[in-house]
């Protein structure tokens, strides 16, 4: 074990070797290396410096062997998510799996109400609030080139930033007590008819100077500024566009293929097929809030999220040590059993089964990525509608385990 926070036993890497072809005969041989320990692969920035043929196997996913145990799992979870979806509307795609083998997943409902497309396990959602672990990933390999430190401020990359003493450990642990940036932009931005930029909320927190919530490092405070500063700061010092680093970082390395950063400045228009419905059939506007990301704007799948969740387990794409620094509570004030370390939530009360998770809301989108690092258990949830689609975490965790009799699991 390597520690209380991270319980993957044994690193296992699994690197393949493919050999030229030989006259009239094509040889394809893999190598399998066990090794104890492995450095994450990087890529400079700006640019593509990732060789696919030399990087690590990637874990694939694939569904367990249903014993009788997880067949009365996968009959609970089936039986809650069919109530939910035929009593309350659910509309979602729903991912279970322990050790990385899918003891669970469906498709529910439409990723386009319109058009009736229906909804794949492919199907690539808006996170919301999921993409500030994203976000969080893409800083901390940063730190770990040394490009970056936890106790940097934001006047080294920003000096005319007018609020001093904040480091960019406290944004990623909401501790800055910056103001929301959303409440002054509906307030000053011109025309909703131009996306906000990140560049654009800095410049009017500048400009405006808005008064902040607290004190630097004085309490919690969940601020969406905090990684929309983050994704700023990343790209001044890598030098290209925050989606363009995470895909380099992270969606490439681990063949995460549904995954894409949804930037409005780049499209007026939003071409992921699956939209968001506040309501049955009321699809969620595109906002000109859209331009600004890193405290949202990931588009992926659920079966894309458990290959990072695997990932993870492999120490990629950032290594063991600066996970454990990522899954450590970050505030005294706060309950043990719910926290927040490095871009994460934490309920750390059973400390041979930390849970680390984090939900999202935003423009019809609800997300919901929990990891058991004890039992290797993972609960994905991502629906496009906001009708039956809030749950609690504990409730999702129960079902593992309930007995097939206990009644009224859903709300």
């Amino acid at each position: 074990r390597l520690n209380k926070y991270i319980l993957p036993d044994i690193r296992i890497t699994i690197f393949f070797t493919r050999h030229k072809a030989v006259p009239s005969i094509r040889i394809l041989l893999l190598l399998l290396v066990l090794i104890v320990s492995c450095k994450p692969a990087t890529a400079p920035a700006g640019g593509d410096a990732y060789r696919l043929d030399s990087l690590p196997l990637i874990y694939q996913p694939h569904s367990a062997v249903l014993t009788p145990a997880r067949e009365a799992q996968v009959s609970r979870i089936r039986r809650y998510f069919n109530r939910r979806h035929h009593n309350q509307g659910f509309n979602g795609t729903v991912l279970f799996a322990e050790h990385g083998e899918i003891i669970f997943n469906k498709a529910y409902g439409f990723a386009n109400f319109r058009t009736r497309d229906t909804l794949t396990l492919e199907s690539a959602f808006q996170l919301a609030s999921v993409s500030k672990p994203i976000t969080s990933l893409a800083v901390l390999s940063l730190v770990e080139e040394g490009k970056l430190s936890l106790e940097d401020t934001i006047q080294k990359f920003i000096p005319d930033f007018p609020y001093h003493g904040i480091s960019i450990r406290m944004l990623l642990s909401h501790r800055s007590g910056l103001p929301n940036y959303m409440y002054l932009a509906d307030k000053v931005w011109p025309d909703r008819q131009i996306p906000l930029t990140n560049r654009d909320m800095v410049d009017i927190l500048i400009k405006y100077h808005p008064e902040r919530y607290y004190p630097p490092n004085h309490r919690y405070n969940y601020s969406n500024t905090n990684y929309a500063l983050l994704a700023y700061l990343v790209e001044q010092v890598s030098g290209i566009p925050f989606a363009e680093f995470v895909r380099l970082r992270i969606f490439k390395p681990l063949r995460m293929n549904n995954s894409s950063i949804y930037v409005k400045t780049g499209s007026l228009k939003n071409p992921q097929p699956v939209k968001g419905y506040i309501s049955y059939r009321r699809e969620a506007d595109d906002t000109y809030l859209n331009g600004v990301v890193g405290d949202k704007g990931v588009y992926t799948s659920v079966i894309d999220l458990l290959r990072l969740d695997q990932a993870l387990y492999e120490g990629q794409p950032i290594s063991f040590r600066m996970q454990k620094k990522a899954f450590t509570p970050q505030h005294k004030d706060l309950r043990i059993w719910d926290n927040y370390g490095l871009g994460w939530r934490l309920n750390l009360q059973d400390s041979h089964n930390p849970v680390i998770y984090h939900s999202g809301w935003w423009k019809g989108f609800r997300t919901y990525f929990i990891r058991e690092t004890g039992t290797g258990r993972t609960m994905i949830i991502l629906s496009n509608t906001l009708r039956g689609s809030r749950f609690g975490v504990q409730e999702l965790r129960n079902l593992w385990d309930l007995p097939a009799s206990r009644k009224n699991l859903s709300e």
